[in-house]
C-alpha cells in the first residue's frame, strides 16, 4: 500500500476526508477581507475576538478613513496584502469609532490611513495616519515601526485601543 502523508495526523486528515469527517485544524488566517462596518461585534457580553477603535484626531471630513487588521508578527505587519480585515469609512472630522471583528484570539496590530482626497494613494504631504500603541513615527523608521511596538493580544471578547491621528 502507498503511503499517502509523512506523518499521521496527515494520513488520519485525509482518511477521514474521505469518509466525510470533520477533523478540527487550527484557524488559518484569510487575507485581504474587505467588511462592512458593524458595531454587533463589540457589544458588551459578545465573546468572538475584536477590538473596539477609537480614532481621535482626524483633521477633516474629506476623504475615505481606511482600518485594516494585521496579524502582530514581523511576517505580516504592514507587508503588502497581509492585512486580514479592511474597513474604509468617509471621514468624520474629530473623532470616529470602528469595530474591527477578529478571526481568532491572538496578537494583532492595526493601521489606519485617512485619505483626504480620495485617490486611493498616500499623498505624504496630506494623508494622515495612525497605529495601534501609537509608536512613534519619524524618518528612521520610515513610518513603519517595528510590529513590537503596535501589537496587542486579543483573548476572545472584545478589546479596545485608542489610536491617535497624525498629519504629516
Amino acid at each position: 500500500m502507498k503511503r499517502l502523508g509523512k506523518s499521521p495526523l496527515a494520513a488520519l486528515a485525509l482518511a477521514s476526508a474521505s469518509l466525510g469527517m470533520a477533523v478540527p485544524v487550527s484557524a488559518q488566517v484569510q487575507y485581504r477581507q474587505k467588511i462592512s462596518h458593524s458595531t454587533k461585534h463589540c457589544h458588551s457580553g459578545n465573546d468572538a475576538p475584536a477590538v473596539w477603535i477609537t480614532v481621535n484626531g482626524i483633521s477633516t471630513s474629506q476623504g475615505t478613513v481606511r482600518v485594516q487588521s494585521y496579524r502582530g508578527t514581523r511576517d505580516d505587519w504592514l507587508k503588502k496584502g497581509r492585512w486580514i480585515n479592511r474597513i474604509e469609512l468617509p471621514a468624520r472630522a474629530g473623532q470616529m469609532t470602528v469595530c474591527m471583528p477578529l478571526p481568532a484570539s491572538g496578537t494583532y496590530a492595526i493601521a489606519i490611513r485617512h485619505d483626504i482626497n480620495g485617490n486611493g494613494d498616500t499623498d505624504l504631504k496630506e494623508d494622515g495616519g495612525g497605529m495601534s500603541n501609537n509608536p512613534s513615527i519619524n524618518i528612521f523608521n520610515l513610518g513603519k515601526p517595528s510590529y513590537k511596538k503596535t501589537a496587542f493580544t486579543v483573548n476572545g471578547g472584545v478589546k479596545s485601543i485608542t489610536i491617535n491621528m497624525r498629519y504629516w
